[in-house]
């Protein structure tokens, strides 16, 4: 990473890589579908501060990658899955919803404004800050994740560093986070971070858990 200002700094993923963390809470699964069907689409699976796998597939068709889903949603039952929605995902996603997954996938557009609100002083005026878009919103919730104290836990794997460690970013005239573009990345050279961008999709949104049989005290939201 010599030379290059990545966003998320490669000492706090070094760290993850080694930290030990329980599973808790609601499983939650980001899959990011290749664009064009042709380049790796990514999954990975969060519970809590641990992030336990990143798989990569490749050259899936869009009912392929469906397929997968469908086979890991059955399989291991998580709370929601979150799909990148650009290019391919629009297709897998629609399809899971076809096949009766509803209510457990939910459709992420990278592209789309974030869920926290501009915020504005008393005369109207946006204060300025946070990120521009849902893709900056979920970078910014993971590397917040990685900070924290106690610690997150990933899987000691080179690629999925260099992922995390993969795009630069900049600030806009209204300090709002703008995260390098992935063509932007291909184009000087870099690999799209696909394994990351499937780890920040678990950070969508809060999911929380069913409540069991000791009642709602035990009501927790994990994010």
């Amino acid at each position: 990473m010599s030379g290059h200002d990545s966003y998320i700094k490669p000492e706090i993923v070094a760290a993850a890589r080694k930290a030990e963390c329980q599973e808790s809470g609601p499983l939650v699964i980001g899959l990011d579908p290749a664009r064009f069907g042709v380049d790796s689409s990514a999954m990975a699976w969060r519970r809590g501060r641990k992030v336990s796998k990143v798989v990569r597939r490749n050259k899936l068709s869009t009912m392929e990658c469906a397929g997968w889903a469908k086979q890991v949603i059955d399989a291991d039952k998580p709370a929601r899955m979150f799909i990148d929605v650009g290019g391919l995902g629009a297709g897998v996603y629609d399809r899971l919803v076809e096949m009766g997954y509803g209510a457990i996938v939910r459709a992420v557009n990278f592209g789309s404004a974030p869920l926290e609100p501009p915020k504005f002083d008393a005369h109207g005026r946006e204060l300025g800050g946070g990120p521009l878009n849902r893709r900056a919103e979920m970078w910014m919730a993971s590397r917040v994740a990685l900070e924290q104290e106690g610690g997150f836990d990933i899987p000691d794997d080179d690629a999925l560093q260099s992922d995390a460690c993969g795009p630069g970013y900049k600030y806009d005239s209204n300090t709002r986070l703008v995260l390098e573009k992935k063509d932007d990345m291909v184009r000087r050279g870099a690999a799209s971070p696909d394994g990351w961008d499937a780890v920040v999709l678990t950070f969508a949104e809060p999911v929380a858990p069913e409540p069991d049989s000791a009642g709602l005290d035990d009501y927790t939201v994990d994010y």
